[in-house]
């Protein structure tokens, strides 16, 4: 576990993002943590203790997505989001609920690419320069020509020396980046994957790309010159060889146990799957019982085929979410709800949550607007007034229009701020002072709020 956090301290973090939902995050942080404990259990238990599963159950926008996020981001696992409404039974053309898995081990993959590309950055820079080197000034091959002239014996060792001394002048160059600009031509290697339209009917998108992709791998690999810039040659190669440095073999068996050990899948909308409470079908439905039915074994813990190998999903940390406006948890079948054994309600945001989202987490609405503009050499400063009257109308509209949580905040610093963002920089040049206070909110914004129906406005 990246830092081994303790259940107070994961919270700690969330908190840095997320505003609110103690409740979910004190769950979130327990789950986390119980995986560290498992892993430092006696082995003959170890392979017994599975992971509490949790339905987390809110409106729109309240942080459920955020919270697993962030809480995979902290944990440096694996993670991957997916729609349950995506998913179709076996049988029909679509999403397998299998696909979740092979996501989930491709983002693990990727993540141990990334830590062993890492590692050998360093000798892989080396090469790199090497061959850009080697483009610019061509080392001397062979054993010296002799000249036809009496010019002496000595002359091809100064020749090497010469050549040796200017490759050492252009590597000096080339480090300090003076030669970015220059192009020179290099290798690059060919995606010899053939193009393939779809075969049949029933394949979905990710069989596709592992078709192909294995086709890929049967043929030969082609390369072709290309003139690039050095800094555009120096990322190129830079892929190439640090991917040739690091063993696959050795990448794929750590990614498996890492995605079967701490990974964590989240399902959102849930509720779209589970039969309606009010009798009706309530919108296009594949056999919602039957997704239920193929996403049980994988949440109970079985075996999925990848092609990077077989995982066993038992220790994968499961965290479904939906608004159930329409449905409740009960209306999933009983086994599947068995598998989700902690259920956690969000709040719905208030007043005081919104004026908090606009000023205390890092990555506030308020914080990146700034930089934004600040990227302009414009100053932005929001007033503390300006900023409850942002809270109370984002309140407001989601009160009597559609409840979409903290995302109505979006709409609000758009519409407020949206003038300011397209006179900059002809209008509104470099080291001017905005202030945003609460009598510009109210010119911007009064509309919104007057306009109960506010169907002219993409809300």
């Amino acid at each position: 576990m990246n830092k081994n956090l303790t259940p107070r301290q994961i919270v700690a973090e969330l908190d840095k993002y997320i505003i609110g939902q103690k409740d979910a995050k004190r769950n979130v942080a327990i789950a986390l943590r119980n995986r560290w404990r498992r892993m430092n259990v006696k082995a003959e238990i170890q392979g017994e203790i599975v992971p509490n599963n949790i339905l987390m159950i809110g409106a729109t926008g309240v942080g459920k997505t955020e919270i697993a996020r962030r809480l995979a981001h902290l944990a440096d696992a694996p993670f991957t989001k997916v729609e349950a409404s995506k998913f179709t039974e076996v049988g029909y053309v679509g999403r397998d609920v299998e696909s979740m898995i092979r996501d989930l081990v491709e983002q693990a993959v990727d993540m141990v690419k990334t830590a062993k590309k890492a590692e050998v950055e360093e000798k892989a820079k080396e090469i790199v320069e090497g061959i850009i080197l080697d483009a610019l000034i061509p080392p001397l091959k062979g054993s010296p020509t002799p000249h036809a002239s009496g010019m002496g014996k000595d002359q091809p060792e100064d020749e090497r020396e010469l050549n040796e001394k200017t490759r050492e002048r252009f590597r000096e160059k080339i480090r300090d980046g003076e030669m970015d600009d220059r192009k020179i031509e290099i290798d690059v290697k060919q995606n010899s994957t053939p193009g393939m339209g779809m075969i049949g009917g029933g394949m979905d998108e990710a069989s596709m790309i592992n078709l192909q992709e294995m086709l890929g791998n049967m043929l030969p690999k082609k390369t072709k010159k290309r003139k690039v810039t050095i800094a555009e040659a120096r990322k190129i190669l830079l892929e190439e060889e640090s991917s040739k440095l690091i063993d696959m073999d050795e990448v794929k068996e750590e990614a498996l146990r890492k995605a079967e050990n701490t990974g964590i899948v989240f399902i959102d909308e849930v509720d779209k799957i589970a039969g309606n409470s009010r009798g009706g079908q309530g919108g296009p439905d594949v056999s919602r019982e039957g997704v239920q039915r193929d996403m049980l074994p994988i949440v109970e813990g079985s075996s999925v085929t990848t092609k990077y190998g077989i995982v066993h999903t038992d220790h994968i940390l499961f965290i479904a979410a939906g608004a159930f406006h329409f449905s409740k948890p009960s209306d999933l079948i009983p086994e599947l709800q068995g598998r989700f054994p902690i259920r956690v309600e969000l709040d719905n945001l208030t007043k005081g949550d919104f004026l908090s989202i606009l000023k205390e987490p890092k990555n506030a609405l308020t914080k990146q607007y700034i930089a934004l503009i600040n990227s302009e050499d414009v100053d932005l400063t929001f007033q503390d007034d300006a900023l409850e009257r942002l809270a109370e109308i984002a309140f407001q509209i989601n009160e009597e229009v559609e409840n979409i949580g903290a995302r109505r905040l979006h709409t609000v610093m758009s519409k407020l701020l949206n003038d300011i963002l397209f006179e900059i920089p002809d209008t509104i040049g470099p080291n001017a002072k905005i202030v945003v206070d609460k009598a510009l909110v109210e010119e911007k914004l009064s509309g919104l709020v007057k306009d109960k129906d506010l169907s002219q406005y993409i809300l």
